[in-house]
């Protein structure tokens, strides 16, 4: 296990636990006790979690991990889903865009496709987003009209907030938004865990003529602090196989095409 994978299951089990030992968690990640000392000062000192005489517990505040240590979560899988919603578009679609893991693989897949490649292929698609990483990937691609909502910048996932990202959103028609969602639940809908990413999120999906949810199936049948959107506005749900068939069950019931990959 390299540091970085390192780094994340460190992090996971934090969360998931509240606390860890030191001596525990290295014979559990088979590594020297100095080892998981090092990496827990590292965690420490970017106020991701609280260091303890022997180990650590959960930061004080509500604990949502950094985008850049939730990259490798389910890798795979988002990369699956990622290239299934992108064969959803059309050329000369206007594709909204929320920020993510997930939404991060469909930007990637879209912006490597065959179909909206070459460099005379000027404003093939045209993507709205409110993720500063997104939109870092998308801006030197010739074949994408990238258009940045405004707003305040949440650093743990790099997306804009505030009533400013509104302002543009709102002027805005789009024809298929991607929702990358911190929880989806068959009877309630999407969740995120921040009440600013949340209105964002309504915004985009408000605006758009399709809404596709992207999400995989760890997050199929769980609640997060802020509603997104509800599941009467969702139209389809990419997800992997792994997702239980008693919850694709229901969101067909509910009128939600399923697709697994």
């Amino acid at each position: 296990m390299n540091r970085y994978d390192r780094l994340n299951a460190l992090l996971e089990l934090v969360a998931e636990r509240g606390r860890v030992e030191v001596d525990d968690i290295a014979v559990e990640l088979d590594v020297s006790g100095a080892t998981i000392r090092r990496d827990l000062d590292h965690l420490a000192e970017q106020q991701l979690l609280t260091r303890t005489r022997g180990g650590a517990v959960a930061h004080a505040v509500a604990y949502d991990l950094p985008l850049r240590y939730r990259t490798v979560r389910r890798e795979g899988e988002k990369q699956r889903i990622g290239r299934a919603a992108a064969g959803l578009v059309t050329p000369g679609a206007v594709v909204g865009m929320n920020g993510g893991t997930t939404t991060t693989e469909v930007a990637r897949a879209l912006a490597t496709s065959a179909e909206f490649g070459g460099a005379d292929g000027d404003g093939l698609v045209t993507v709205v987003t409110n993720a500063l990483n997104i939109a870092t990937e998308l801006a030197v691609r010739p074949q994408v009209k990238l258009v940045v909502t405004g707003g305040v910048a949440r650093p743990q996932t790099y997306q804009l907030m505030s009533p400013l990202a509104g302002k543009i959103i709102n002027e805005l028609s789009l024809d298929v938004t991607f929702l990358g969602v911190d929880a989806i639940d068959p009877d309630s809908g999407a969740y995120s865990h921040h009440e600013g990413e949340a209105d964002v999120n309504r915004m985009l999906a408000t605006r758009a003529r399709r809404v596709v949810v992207v999400a995989d199936s760890a997050k199929i049948g769980a609640r997060a602090f802020a509603e997104a959107y509800p599941i009467s506005g969702v139209h389809v749900l990419v997800t992997d196989v792994d997702a239980a068939p008693e919850d694709v069950r229901r969101f067909r019931e509910r009128g939600v095409e399923v697709r697994l990959v």
